[in-house]
């Protein structure tokens, strides 16, 4: 597998993580980005590290440090709020409205038949995500999401809570039905630094979204 690589510089690479591909080794053992970051290195000595987390389904622009300042530094960013994400999803159905913001706080459950999971919660950690319609496609809406905050599963809670629609293809949050995956995809990322120019990445479209319909723009 190779990882089409979005943006370069001396401390970050943004790459276009596939979908289906863990950022950390499974418990169970199987492939991860692990296994392709010293191909990653392209000339350096460290290998680069992720800074953020995306979902083993999502695709798309995933933020990698090329040295311990820069992590550092793009940390701090995230904690700030200095980086701006946009995401598109497909859902299992059409909300009300044309756009909005979702403003609930998030807390982290567990049993033992079904495992761990986000809900919302009053007492949770606060969670904004802001969000538009992009396009009908029969009875599922196009969704162009973009979270102020960096909170587990955000997206897709709040799809499902905020706007009482899962994201297709979703096993937790929707039925697990209509997709081969959670029809969820990192888009865009703009990382300010200062002095220098921002780090921005665009990633294509994915062909699991064009076959069902979804188009640029």
């Amino acid at each position: 597998m190779t990882i089409p690589i979005l943006f370069e510089d001396g401390e970050a690479l943004v790459i276009d993580k596939p979908a289906g591909l863990p950022i950390e080794r499974p418990r169970k053992g199987g492939a991860s980005l692990e296994d392709h970051l010293d191909s990653l290195k392209l000339g350096f000595q460290r290998a680069p590290v992720p800074v953020h987390r995306l979902d083993t389904d999502t695709s798309g622009c995933l933020l990698l440090a090329r040295n311990p300042k820069a992590l550092k530094r793009f940390n701090a960013a995230f904690e700030q709020r200095l980086v701006e994400k946009s995401y598109l999803a497909v859902l299992d159905g059409i909300p009300q409205g044309e756009s909005g913001t979702i403003e609930l706080s998030l807390s982290k459950i567990s049993s033992a038949e079904k495992g761990w999971r986000m809900i919302a919660a009053r007492k949770g950690k606060a969670a904004v995500t802001h969000w538009e319609l992009v396009d009908t496609i029969g009875s599922r809406a196009v969704i162009r999401f973009r979270p102020e905050t960096g909170r587990t599963h955000q997206i897709r809670i709040h799809a499902l809570a905020g706007l009482a629609v899962p994201l297709l293809g979703d096993p937790i949050y929707g039925n697990g039905k209509g997709a081969a995956r959670t029809m969820l995809h990192a888009e865009r990322l703009i990382v300010q630094r200062e002095g220098k120019p921002p780090i921005e990445a665009v990633a294509p479209l994915p062909a699991d979204f064009r076959t069902l319909g979804v188009s640029d723009g």
